[in-house]
């Protein structure tokens, strides 16, 4: 925020778990917020996630690359309309290298990232924790924040309680988690409405998470 005593810096949270903030320009920022909503429209478009145990994710979710359901991918948005997934466009590709080689180092970026995970959050919507382990890749995860901020809790990768770090993600920043924390265990406690940039025009949050597959071209459902 403008006026702050301190500056915020980029920080290793955990082994091969960095926060850079303000890494989103705020030009891209906008850009990457009008993808955000074109992709939300129909078809397969913004969806409410519904767990196997018959509960209902409080964020909305669309995919590009590869629709993700509980707790499989398939080509097809199947607990949605049923249409085929989104493309995922070779500049967010681009920009999902750029970031993990930005937060761990030119190494990090040796895959092609083929999936997104949207995730719009309200005033009241939350994220349990989980562990992003759907894929057969172990490259690292992008996730990138737009709107409003939010208390984003790294964990570890052996269970979903303590220890673990809360981070506060604002519009804009940038969290990278690979290597020995590829798998932790992670999740949103709360969003703090209304904290959104003005002049982005947007009332949430929204989260994008790019991830690399590691499936095969051409396949169908991958998962359990």
């Amino acid at each position: 925020m403008d006026g702050e005593l301190f500056p915020r810096t980029g920080r290793e949270v955990a082994p091969g778990a960095v926060h850079l903030p303000d890494w989103l320009g705020g030009d891209l920022g906008r850009e990457l917020l009008e993808a955000c909503r074109d992709w939300a429209r129909p078809p397969a478009g913004l969806r409410t996630v519904r767990t196997p145990g018959g509960g209902t994710m409080t964020s909305r979710q669309v995919c590009l690359g590869w629709h993700w359901y509980p707790y499989r991918y398939a080509r097809t948005a199947v607990d949605g309309d049923g249409s085929p997934v989104k493309a995922f466009p070779a500049w967010l590709d681009e920009l999902g290298r750029r970031a993990a080689s930005d937060a761990l180092g030119a190494d990090a970026a040796t895959a092609a990232y083929d999936i997104a995970l949207i995730n719009f959050y309200g005033a009241d919507a939350r994220m349990g924790m989980h562990r992003d382990g759907d894929e057969r890749s172990d490259a690292p995860v992008v996730s990138l924040s737009l709107g409003d901020t939010c208390v984003f809790r790294f964990g570890n990768t052996e269970s979903r309680t303590r220890p673990y770090v809360d981070v506060e993600l604002r519009s804009g920043d940038l969290f990278v988690f690979g290597g020995a924390s590829r798998l932790a265990y992670h999740g949103v406690p709360r969003v703090y409405a209304g904290t959104a940039p003005p002049e982005l025009g947007l009332t949430g949050r929204l989260n994008i998470t790019l991830r690399v597959s590691g499936f095969a071209a051409g396949t169908g459902t991958v998962g359990e």
